[in-house]
């Protein structure tokens, strides 16, 4: 059963009472020791699996050499065994907060992993990077790491269902802070009051505006969710040494609510569940074939189907224009109705281009497919005919399915549109899709299979088979994990493969 909590702002003078509150609502879901349902175990094991083919395929890029840099930069703090880095061999160790951040940076970098979508958004496996590296930190087995990640995913998706940041320019990583907060608070067994304090201060530290996914897209794009675990990590550890958070954080006159969201007279209707109710929500959450915006995926398919079926699609002497119609939010932030030039720049940054349905869509139409560095290179993006057929695409906003984009039914809802070619010869070509072919309803839904092929498919170019198998092996076994064990779950690059990038990484001040 799920309890439906009425969160509002409340001035000082009505000295809302802590156990009313928001904050201490997430606490109280943390603390609950509800076991986890095999299916979740499952779900759990894949996503991991899923972050792992990402970090991997994103090992020499300069963001994670970088995050890797500092984070090596950084000794074993004194409370703990350290924690891994992707890539790195498992003896070498960082502190934990700088682990949450390295990893954080690699599993977000390629745009790769998990998804979901409802009055906001979001990545939910950035849970994974924080809660993993506490774990290994502190010794905790795999049992604890399952409940801790089944928390962070729960709390991060039940506010994503309920509180929208971006209608007011609010990044969506000010839900992963409190989100990773409350995962390591289970993870570690923490009480209701330390778990309530480390979650005001991640959600404090952590609310940023969204000009990191606006215009010239930064670096900063991956950073941002990793530097949210950071903070959780850090916020944790000073709730354990009795330090206390702004409050009430969410519903204070000079609080969240009140000054970044909806205003003083604002409510939401946040779901969580009862006491002793299993910790469901990943279920509902979904990965990505293709390395690009979720909003993308289901276009990718379609543009993949409609130009191996009709070539002369490709050829933009052919069109007159394309039609996108499609969500809000797919127009606003993806396509033409976000007004950014650069989203039609064949010189773009990749995390820009990575925002560009209408470049998406039409090297996805013109390769009968989509590559996570392939399709984003500089020669792919500045090829004439591309450059020419992606001009003539724009996306247009369609009421009905802006709200299947919002739906609660999940037979309903959905992250595409309608297509509309207009031919140069006068005719047109219509077509639409739902969902993508991965998602749990689409054609091809994600399997584990599917996670261990991606996984093979990423990582065989920078791990040794023997290092792919061991993972593969070890992480399939989760629950039954010893503390020994899950300071393991970690993968080791081929011999010689950081080395060869790391050595001539600009340096910093640490």
């Amino acid at each position: 059963m799920t309890v439906t909590h009425h969160v509002r702002v409340h001035r000082s003078d009505e000295n809302l009472e802590r156990s009313d509150q928001l904050a201490w609502k997430i606490a109280e879901v943390a603390v609950d020791r509800v076991e986890v349902e095999p299916a979740v175990v499952d779900m759990i094991i894949n996503r991991i699996i899923d972050n792992a083919s990402v970090a991997a395929a994103s090992l020499t890029r300069a963001p994670i050499i970088a995050a890797r840099a500092q984070a090596f930069s950084h000794p074993v703090s004194s409370g703990g065994h350290g924690a891994n880095l992707f890539g790195a061999a498992l003896e070498r160790r960082t502190s934990p907060e700088w682990a949450a951040w390295a990893n954080g940076v690699a599993v977000r970098e390629l745009d790769y992993h998990d998804t979901f979508l409802a009055a906001e958004y979001s990545h939910p496996g950035d849970n994974i990077p924080p809660i993993l590296a506490v774990a290994q930190h502190a010794g905790k087995d795999g049992r604890a790491l399952v409940r801790g990640i089944a928390t962070g995913y729960e709390i991060q998706m039940d506010l994503v269902r309920a509180i929208c940041l971006h209608r007011h320019k609010i990044d969506h990583v000010a839900h992963l802070g409190p989100s990773a907060a409350a995962g390591i608070g289970t993870l570690l067994g923490l009480d209701a009051e330390s778990i309530y304090q480390a979650v005001g201060q991640a959600l404090h530290t952590t609310t940023a505006t969204r000009q990191s996914r606006k215009g010239e897209i930064s670096t900063w794009k991956a950073h941002a969710p990793a530097f949210a675990g950071k903070m959780a990590v850090e916020a944790v550890d000073r709730a354990m040494r009795g330090q206390t958070s702004p409050s009430p954080i969410y519903e204070g006159e000079d609080g969240v609510i009140a000054w970044m969201l909806d205003g003083k007279d604002a409510a939401y209707e946040v779901p969580l569940p009862a006491a002793g109710e299993p910790k469901r929500a990943i279920l509902d959450s979904y990965t990505k074939e293709h390395s690009a915006e979720y909003q993308a995926q289901a276009w990718i398919d379609l543009a993949r189907k409609l130009g191996t079926e009709n070539p002369a699609l490709r050829d933009p002497a052919n069109i007159a224009s394309i039609v996108l119609h499609t969500s809000h939010h797919t127009h606003y932030v993806i396509g033409s109705g976000a007004n950014d030039p650069q989203k039609y720049d064949p010189t773009a940054s990749r995390e820009t281009l990575d925002h560009s349905i209408p470049y998406i869509f039409a090297v996805a139409l013109q390769d009968g497919g989509w590559h996570h560095v392939d399709s984003y290179a500089p020669s792919r993006a500045a090829r004439a005919d591309t450059v020419e057929l992606w001009h003539k695409i724009t996306t247009a906003e369609d009421a009905e399915w802006t709200r299947r984009y919002h739906s609660e039914d999940p037979d309903v809802k959905a992250f595409g549109g309608r297509v509309e070619f207009r031919l140069t010869d006068g005719t047109t070509v219509v077509d639409e899709i739902a969902v993508a072919d991965a998602h749990p309803l689409g054609a091809r839904p994600f399997a584990r299979e599917n996670y261990i092929a991606k996984f093979r498919l990423l990582a065989e170019p920078v791990l040794e088979p023997a290092e792919i198998e061991r993972f593969l092996e070890l992480v399939q076994r989760l629950p039954e994990l010893t503390a020994d064990e899950v300071a393991e779950l970690s993968i080791v690059a081929r011999p010689g493969l950081l080395e060869s990038v790391d050595a001539d990484a600009p340096k910093g001040l640490f």
